[in-house]
């Protein structure tokens, strides 16, 4: 399985949606996950060696990929047009992870138009939702289920969990001691689990 995760504005949980994929699929296989991302955001949270999966960067991808069942791929931001097509043909799935802010949601729906036109499978992740009594979440997902697009059920709590991650270089669920790092978690497993039925529906 082949999972692409691509971003188009900064700050929407891009990095911490891949390496959380990736850890989810690595407990059923062997899982890379690939830094195409020129911050090697992912690369640096992997240097600690504390991530159960292997992380090379994208010129190592070709090399190592057949020691492996499942492939995330962690893109470069703000991909052209031409990027997006080849991105969308090189994956069973690729995600769009966003936050529930206004710039984020219309840099997300330019994107969308462009991918409609190129067909191909994608799905919405909402990223960094705030907590109760915020409506921005719910908003969120009914402005983009109002223009038919795929968005997933599941998604994705604002939390200081995933900064304790990055920090440690870790899962969200190694973080210790935090009842926030396990509901962390439990978004991703659910996340994951929307992931792989998608591509499961396809196959």
């Amino acid at each position: 399985m082949i999972i692409t995760v691509a971003g188009f504005k900064g700050g929407v949980a891009k990095t911490t949606t891949s390496v959380h994929l990736a850890a989810y699929l690595q407990r059923s296989a062997p899982t890379l996950l690939v830094d195409g991302d020129a911050n090697r955001s992912a690369s640096l949270w992997a240097s600690h060696h504390g991530l159960p999966f292997a992380v090379v960067p994208e010129a190592q991808a070709m090399k190592f990929s057949r020691q492996f069942e499942h492939i995330v791929i962690d893109t470069g931001a703000r991909p052209s047009g031409d990027e997006l097509r080849d991105l969308v043909g090189g994956c069973d799935l690729l995600i769009l992870p966003t936050n529930p802010e206004a710039m984020s949601l219309d840099a997300l729906l330019q994107t969308t138009e462009a991918l409609q036109t190129l067909g191909g499978q994608y799905r919405i992740l909402l990223t960094l939702v705030p907590p109760s009594p915020s409506r921005e979440g719910d908003e969120a997902r009914a402005l983009l289920e109002a223009e038919g697009l795929p968005v997933m059920k599941t998604a994705i709590r604002q939390t200081a969990a995933f900064r304790h991650a990055s920090a440690q270089g870790v899962p969200v669920y190694s973080v210790k001691n935090s009842r926030a790092a396990k509901l962390a978690w439990w978004d991703y497993e659910r996340a994951a689990q929307e992931i792989v039925a998608a591509v499961g529906e396809q196959a």
